[in-house]
């Protein structure tokens, strides 16, 4: 019997790896009947996202992110959350200023003096990947896998504060890195289309929201728009998340705020200009208390804060009217 040789391995901390015990949960909690969700953030954040949990979010606060959704974890006060995003700017930013994040897997480093300085002070654990390495360990999650190898990251110096480990690989003997697996409590994801059940459709470019979908325990859709059940029936091709991994459904128009809806809005340059000037130069308790803590929901920020105009101005200057590429 030929056993795995461990060459080298990294030091940062990792989210249990229990496939089995992930397929489990998945047979004894997730109901592949029918049923509507449809809930308002409010109720979909209280309800599923926990303090200490695990979160996974699709894109980022700038494109096609779940925006809306994150404020409301913001505005509720969730704690100790380990937070796992491959674009992690912004996003990270606000849930480290808000009190929200106790650790973070990140894609890159480009925080600012806010999570810079939670880290230096020993608020925030860091651990570093890459962008690909964590839609790699997505991929697993979803799998059913333990792991699976990459070819990168390996001598790095982010492999040293990662949970990756280097091995030797057993067909070839040549080095290979594997990356722990990944199921997240909870998954945020901002779609085009749902129907009430939470079959979802993403227009356009995307990253790893059906694997961050079918990986997480509990799935959250944020959505544009909410179209008929046989409307997916009619075209199921365009499904790309099935609605028996989805846990809630949020109908939640400019959901991803001030960022851009590929096909539906372009992003709101003032506002980005905004969080971003706040994340690198440190006002973002500023920050969340206009856009987050002034306001008690999604539409209400909208109303007072952006204004019907503003958001029509966005609408128009989209690159693709009718809301997917054809």
């Amino acid at each position: 019997m030929k056993t795995l040789e461990i060459l080298a391995e990294g030091r940062g901390d990792y989210l249990k790896v229990d496939p089995d015990g992930f397929r489990e949960w998945v047979r004894d909690h997730k109901n592949r009947a029918l049923v509507p969700k449809l809930m308002s953030e409010k109720e979909a954040v209280e309800k599923l996202v926990q303090d200490g949990d695990y979160i996974v979010y699709e894109c980022n606060y700038l494109q096609r992110g779940p925006s809306a959704l994150i404020r409301e974890v913001i505005r509720q006060g969730k704690k100790d959350l380990w937070v796992g995003a491959k674009f992690t700017w912004v996003s990270a930013a606000l849930l480290v200023g808000a009190g929200c994040a106790s650790k973070l897997d990140v894609g890159f480093f480009l925080f600012g003096p806010v999570v810079e300085q939670a880290v230096r002070e020993g608020r925030v654990k860091a651990y570093e990947y890459s962008n690909v390495v964590m839609t790699n360990r997505l991929m697993a999650g979803a799998m059913g896998l333990p792991f699976l190898p990459v070819r990168s990251f390996g001598g790095t110096d982010g492999f040293n504060y990662s949970g990756a480990k280097l091995i030797t690989d057993p067909y070839a003997g040549e080095p290979i890195t594997i990356v722990p697996a990944l199921n997240p409590d909870v998954a945020l994801i901002h779609v085009h289309q749902a129907d009430v059940y939470g079959n979802a459709r993403i227009f356009g470019t995307g990253i790893s929201h059906t694997e961050a979908a079918l990986a997480s325990r509990k799935v959250i859709v944020s959505t544009e728009e909410i179209i008929d059940t046989e409307e997916i029936r009619r075209d199921p091709g365009r499904t790309t998340i099935p609605y028996y991994v989805v846990d809630a459904v949020v109908h939640l128009p400019f959901g991803a705020y001030p960022g851009e809806m590929q096909g539906r809005y372009a992003s709101d340059i003032p506002h980005v200009i905004e969080v971003v000037g706040a994340t690198l130069r440190g006002f973002v308790e500023q920050y969340l208390q206009k856009w987050v803590h002034s306001v008690s929901s999604h539409a209400e920020m909208l109303e007072k804060l952006v204004g019907e105009q503003n958001l029509e101005g966005l609408k128009a200057r989209a690159t693709i009217k009718d809301g997917y590429a054809p």
